[in-house]
C-alpha cells in the first residue's frame, strides 16, 4: 500500500449524483463521494453497479441528471465542450485493454498526445518526452519502433500507460487493467501501478477494478458501489471489519477467486 495521505484535500468531490439513460432507470441514484487527493483509490462492485460510470461522468464523457461533481477544485458543469476538452489534459487513462493505436509505434503511440496538445514543442521535443515516459514504465528503446502487435501483452500496458502519463497529469484511471489477464500479468500491472502511483508525488490514482485483491493490496481507499449507491467506504481493513452482510459477502467470494 503507498504513503498515507492528507484526507483534508480532495481531488475528486461527488455530491448527490443521479443518472439515467431513459428517465426511467437510474444507473446512479446519488453517489456521495470525495477521493483524496494524492490517494490511490479503488472503486469495487458487482457488475452493473456504475462503477464505470461514474469514471464517464468524471471524465466528462456523460453529463448528470442531477447532481455535481468536481474535479480539482473545478466544477465540471461550468466547462463547456473546449473548456473540457482543455481540463481534459489534467488526466490520463489506461484503458482495459491498453487501446493502442495498431498502425503506430509503440513511441508513436506515446507521442500522439503530446503533439496534439502541446503545439509549441518541437518533434525532437515531442520524440524526447515520450522516449521519456516509455523508460520510466520500464520499456527498452530497441522496442520503440516496434507495433503493438509486435510486442507482448504486458509491453502493451506499459506502452498505454506511457502515453496517460505523456501530458504529466494530476489525476491517472485505470479501468479495469487487469481484466483478462493471467495471473502473472495481473501481478505485473499491479506492481506498475504501486510504483506508478510512488514515483509521482501528488498524483491522484483511481482504478476501477473488479479484481478485489489487488484493489485491498495496493489501494489506500476502497469504495464499493452497489444498486448505483455507495454501500461502503475507507481503508481496506474496513472491508474486513464491517457487519455488513452483502459486503461480508462480496469480499469473501471475491477473494476466493
Amino acid at each position: 500500500m503507498s504513503q498515507p495521505v492528507n484526507e483534508l484535500e480532495n481531488a475528486i468531490v461527488i455530491s448527490d449524483l443521479k443518472k439515467t439513460f431513459n428517465q426511467v432507470d437510474y444507473v446512479l441514484q446519488g453517489i456521495d463521494l470525495k477521493i483524496p487527493k494524492g490517494s490511490l483509490t479503488a472503486i469495487i462492485g458487482f457488475s452493473g453497479t456504475g462503477k464505470s460510470v461514474i469514471l464517464k461522468h468524471i471524465l466528462g464523457l456523460y453529463q448528470p441528471t442531477s447532481g455535481s461533481i468536481e474535479v480539482l477544485g473545478r466544477d465540471l458543469s461550468q466547462l463547456d465542450a473546449d473548456g473540457m476538452t482543455e481540463f481534459r489534459k489534467n488526466f490520463g487513462v489506461l484503458f482495459q485493454g491498453a487501446a493502442l493505436f495498431d498502425d503506430m509505434s509503440v513511441l508513436e503511440n506515446v507521442c500522439f498526445p503530446i503533439l496534439e496538445h502541446q503545439k509549441n514543442l518541437t518533434e525532437a521535443e515531442i520524440i524526447d518526452r515520450a522516449g521519456k515516459k516509455l523508460v520510466q514504465v520500464g520499456l527498452n528503446e530497441k522496442d520503440f519502433q516496434k507495433l503493438p502487435s509486435q510486442i507482448s501483452g504486458g509491453m502493451q500496458k506499459r506502452t498505454g500507460l506511457a502515453r496517460a502519463l505523456a501530458l504529466d497529469p494530476e489525476i491517472l484511471f485505470y479501468d479495469e487493467p487487469t481484466t483478462g489477464l493471467d495471473p502473472i500479468l495481473t501481478e505485473m500491472v499491479d506492481d506498475l501501478i504501486v510504483e506508478t502511483h510512488r514515483h509521482r508525488p501528488g498524483i491522484t490514482s483511481v482504478m476501477v477494478s473488479h479484481d478485489l485483491a489487488a484493489s485491498f493490496r495496493i489501494a489506500d481507499f476502497v469504495v464499493m458501489l452497489h444498486a448505483g449507491r455507495v454501500l461502503l467506504s475507507g481503508v481496506p481493513n474496513v472491508f474486513f471489519k464491517t457487519d455488513n452482510e452483502l459486503v461480508k459477502t462480496f469480499v469473501t467470494k471475491g477473494m476466493r477467486i
